[in-house]
């Protein structure tokens, strides 16, 4: 679930439309609506929040309290005057990149992806072939060829993936995939997904990935930085070269 922050209704709901075209879920907060959620809000809510684009305007909304609550999640400033000057102070209040608008959703998603990629201890260099997941909404790829799945079971795989072998319970994996405000649909659907993704990636694969434990979670194996690889369960998360950016070339 990724959230946008800023007071324009109309700008928010743009975003959350763009996002779901590209098969991400989005929520959209008033900055003070945004304060008083994330203060109330379970450990379980906060852990389905992937990222945070907050509005220029908006962006002392997130104080040191909220910020320690959010925790990990990549944080993202809008701005609407690139100069240097609002650059710096961006980054002086916590931000992990600057964006300048306007901005296409897939450039988002890939600076999104580059800054969680920074925590990963998955290394990419010293595994053996096997799953790679992108975190941009690129299909997974298996030996090098891409394997299409529907957008709630890809979602749930690149969720599993950003969480660096975590093991996560269903109602975390259904704020991530479905959001908070989703009516309608049951936290028992995610089962469901599971299943099937699970036998996709056993017939591709030869084995499942996703480990499984009754009242405990799943969590998707990753090889670990110096354990020793073993190719039928090497698991690798990629950072896509599209995602590596200049910070002295940031263009719109």
């Amino acid at each position: 679930m990724i959230v946008v922050i800023d007071d324009r209704e109309m700008v928010t709901e743009g975003y959350k439309g763009l996002f779901r075209r590209e098969g991400f879920c989005c929520v959209g907060f008033k900055a003070e609506e945004f304060s008083i959620w994330a203060s109330g809000a379970t450990d379980e809510e906060l852990s389905g929040v992937e990222a945070v684009l907050v509005a220029e305007n908006n962006s002392d909304c997130i104080d040191a309290e909220l910020a320690k609550k959010i925790g990990k999640s990549p944080r993202l400033a809008l701005a609407d005057n690139g100069n240097l000057e609002t650059t710096l102070r961006l980054f002086s209040r916590g931000f992990d990149d600057v964006v300048k608008k306007p901005v296409h959703v897939r450039e988002i998603l890939a600076r999104i992806s580059a800054v969680r990629h920074r925590g990963y201890i998955a290394d990419n260099n010293n595994i053996q072939p096997g799953l790679r997941i992108h975190l941009d909404g690129r299909d997974p790829e298996i030996d090098g060829i891409p394997l299409k799945l529907p957008r709630r079971e890809q979602r749930i795989l690149e969720y599993l993936a950003s969480v660096n072998g975590r093991r996560v319970s269903r109602a975390q994996i259904f704020t991530a995939t479905y959001g908070i405000l989703e009516e309608g649909v049951e936290e028992t659907v995610v089962e469901s997904h599971i299943s099937k993704l699970r036998k996709k990636l056993r017939v591709k694969l030869g084995y499942d990935p996703i480990d499984s434990k009754r009242y405990l979670g799943y969590r998707l194996v990753l090889q670990q930085e110096n354990e020793p690889v073993d190719a039928d369960e090497a698991v690798a998360v990629e950072t896509p070269a599209s995602a590596k950016f200049s910070r002295e070339t940031l263009e719109a």
